[in-house]
């Protein structure tokens, strides 16, 4: 198997603390808005289907297009950084970014919109990736902490807030579905004017040689698994023919990658990174919380408007709670890791405190207290902070900077592709739930508009009290994430952004073990 070799850099320069808070202000300004992009139309998507003529199958692709690039293209943004200067990188991924935005703005058409937010998911997934590669690069793991935990703190921010910010602006007079896309487009300007200024990298020599094969397998592989959970069960059953060659198509794609990148110079997805214990171990614990960061966000939703009929922009308020214990615990647990290179502790902490919550919420239904449930969103906000971001300073701690982008947009692709598909599975499940509950009827959602009052009120209380069991389900993964945590080995947060060899190794062999 082929190591990639680590070359030779200027040095990085010491930064202040003010002049990194200044780079990171514009680096998470363009993360924030590529992330709110997923999920603040979501509350806007009856209305552009209804003005641009669309249909179902359209509806559910302004969605799926977004998501399927922004995966698809992560691992991608993440090689090409360990490969070319990273700053041209993330302007390249805000412009665009922002020319996306304005296209899904000005878009005709359902054509024209969903091939503008195909290309909005790319500029998303490159800014996304990318601010986790440059912090990487200009701060040591040691007190990469403190900065990490502002990063998880927008992450869930812009995720959960999407649907509030987009019900405001869709229900704001003289504003529309339009504003959804137009409101991120000055801010991400905003970000390129200050990454323009701040952001200074060392300059990195390395010899370029491209992955093709590589990327094309890996994109159309999960592309087409993105497709086959999306539209399964829909556009057609879950058992069918089409669905049938849909997965055989993409594990076969994904199968030629892995054979591909054990044999390319510089892969996009090292395969080495798997033999190391603490990124295997991540990954596999990212995956689900990928499924509990999405999931708050999809199904907190669909239990306050439908379950207990709250309008959108109070649903949004009504999640505030997660979002403040998020927010609270990310930045401590990063100042306090920081402080004390202790990083183990706060990950067993916010493991636990994840399935704590999940659990507690596996207990709602339509008539529980909304304190009750803000306590629950506490605790679960609370162990996703100390959890999300500490996740990613692990993974970096174990490998050199010159690989830290594919080892970083590794974790976030694969979180992101476990929230997409896991979400899409728990979308079924609560579909299930529901009919059940409702005697075996199907459509409910559909009939819930016209349906008589005491019809709907049962419509509702079936939505109210099958998310609980959704979060069961939740609950019952998250002790993957427990488990993984546990048998995670903490190793000492080191002081410099380069990785020192190993006195037995050569200089130039990349990946390390793990002590």
């Amino acid at each position: 198997m082929t190591t990639p070799s680590t070359a030779p850099a200027q040095a990085a320069p010491a930064l202040s603390h003010r002049q990194i808070v200044t780079t990171l202000s514009g680096l998470l300004t363009g993360m924030f808005v590529a992330i709110l992009s997923n999920t603040i139309v979501s509350n806007a998507l009856p209305a552009i289907v209804s003005d641009l003529g669309g249909s179902q199958t359209g509806y559910t692709w302004i969605v799926t297009a977004t998501l399927l690039a922004t995966t698809a293209s992560t691992p991608i943004w993440g090689k090409l950084a360990d490969l070319f200067p990273k700053k041209p990188l993330v302007q390249a991924a805000t412009v665009i970014f922002i020319v996306a935005s304005i296209g899904a703005g000005f878009a005709g058409s359902m054509g024209e919109m969903i091939g503008w937010r195909f290309l909005q998911g790319v500029g998303a997934g490159g800014l996304q990736a990318l601010a986790q590669v440059v912090i990487a690069a200009i701060i040591p793991p040691r007190e990469r902490g403190r900065y990490s935990g502002y990063m998880g703190s927008v992450l869930a921010a812009a995720t959960v807030s999407g649907p509030l910010i987009g019900g405001l602006l869709v229900d704001t007079p003289g504003l529309g579905w339009q504003a959804t896309f137009f409101v991120g487009v000055p801010v991400a300007l905003i970000s390129l004017v200050v990454v323009q200024k701040t952001l200074r990298l060392p300059t990195v020599r390395r010899e370029v040689k491209l992955d093709y094969w590589g990327a094309a397998l890996i994109v159309g592989g999960v592309s087409t698994l993105l497709v086959w959970v999306s539209l399964a069960g829909e556009q057609f059953p879950w058992s069918s023919p089409t669905s049938l060659a849909l997965v055989a198509m993409g594990v076969a794609a994904l199968v030629a990658a892995v054979i591909v990148e054990t044999k390319v110079p510089e892969p996009v997805v090292p395969m080495w990174l798997f033999r190391e214990r603490t990124v295997v171990l991540s990954v596999l614990a990212s995956m689900i919380a990928g499924v509990v960061m999405f999931g708050g966000s999809v199904f907190l939703g669909q239990y306050f408007q439908i379950g207990r009929a709250y309008s959108p922009m109070a649903a949004g308020l009504l999640t505030l709670p997660l979002i403040g214990g998020l927010v609270v615990s990310s930045t401590v647990s990063g100042q306090l890791i920081s402080r004390f290179g202790r990083w183990k502790p706060y990950l067993l902490a916010g493991a636990a405190l994840i399935t704590t919550g999940l659990t507690l919420l596996a207990t709602i239904d339509h008539a529980t207290p909304v304190w009750e449930v803000s306590i629950f969103l506490v605790l679960l906000g609370t162990g996703m902070g100390m959890t999300m971001q500490n996740l990613v300073l692990a993974v970096q701690n174990t490998v050199d900077v010159s690989n830290v982008g594919a080892a970083s947009s590794l974790v976030a692709f694969l979180r992101s592709m476990g929230g997409t598909v896991g979400v899409t599975l728990l979308g079924v499940v609560l579909d299930d739930r529901v009919s059940q509950l409702l005697g075996g009827s199907t459509g409910a959602l559909q009939a819930l508009g016209t349906a008589p009052p005491a019809q709907a009120g049962l419509i509702r209380a079936a939505y109210g009290d099958g998310i609980s069991f959704v979060f069961l389900i939740c609950a019952a993964a998250s002790l993957v994430t427990l488990v993984s945590v546990i048998l995670i080995r903490e190793v000492p947060l080191r002081t410099t952004i380069e990785k020192a060899p190993a006195p037995a190794e050569s200089p130039d062999l990349a990946p390390a073990r793990t002590r």
